[in-house]
């Protein structure tokens, strides 16, 4: 007996849910109560990609790998190496891909940190880059490892204050190229009352000073990248709602 093809209408299905998702303001609540339940367990640092510490939620890491199948970059560059899972996790999908590298930056890469990198079988896509983010020898270390032609994604991980991060949107948006994305990182730290922020962190941002703030500004500033609504309202036990954004082709 022949079955029906349904995918095209399982898609259509997933998108509705999604967006429906995303306008559900109780879910997310619950949501963000729970990983404030989640946070004394230092829940996004117990896991590992391939071996290596990732510090990342699982939904996110689900969501970055849609957008990375789905965009197929030729490079991705990441602030913020920490470390080290993003980075391999990010070089493991280029590999299925079969092309590409990562350009991990980082302010301070720690030599352990850089040993589990430099050791791992997918090294040979990544690429280190140590120094500030938003600093021009850095940029032109990052402009200068593009080839030409080549399709650019870009995660912002690093330094969490509102400034610095509408920094680096200002320096690695333009390098986005059309219909790829940019992720910002932990725009969670938006969503809470300062009374809330966790406090087990090495640099601690609250309210108006963190992620979300700085992609909002950059938002109504420039008008390169509009919000992936469907992608972004799945992301519920994330810790980056809202932080996918997709750079126009238009």
């Amino acid at each position: 007996m022949t079955q029906k093809d349904d995918r095209a209408e399982f898609e259509a299905h997933k998108r509705e849910q999604s967006l429906a998702l995303g306008q559900d303001k109780a879910v997310f609540d619950g949501s963000t109560r729970y990983m404030l339940q989640l946070n004394p367990y230092d829940y996004s640092y117990l896991w590992n990609w391939m071996g290596v510490p990732i510090i990342q939620m699982p939904a996110d890491v689900m969501a970055t790998q849609e957008v990375i199948w789905a965009t197929k970059p030729d490079v991705i560059i990441e602030t913020g190496v920490a470390r080290g899972g993003s980075v391999i996790f990010m070089a493991a999908m280029l590999q299925l891909l079969g092309k590409g590298k990562v350009i991990g930056i980082d302010i301070d890469i720690r030599a352990h940190n850089r040993a589990s990198i430099e050791e791992h079988p997918m090294s040979h896509r990544v690429t280190l880059i140590e120094g500030g983010s938003v600093d021009e020898d850095t940029l032109e270390r990052v402009r200068a490892e593009i080839p030409d032609g080549a399709r650019v994604m870009v995660v912002l991980d690093s330094d969490h204050s509102r400034e610095h991060v509408l920094a680096e949107c200002r320096a690695y948006g333009p390098l986005v190229t059309p219909g790829c994305y940019m992720v910002v990182a932990d725009t969670m730290i938006g969503h809470i009352e300062e009374t809330d922020t966790p406090e087990n962190r090495s640099q601690i941002w609250r309210k108006g000073n963190e992620p979300l703030s700085a992609l909002t500004d950059y938002l109504a500033e420039s008008d390169l990248f509009e919000v992936d609504e469907v992608l972004n309202g799945k992301l519920v036990l994330s810790s980056s709602p809202g932080g996918y954004i997709r750079r126009k082709t238009g």
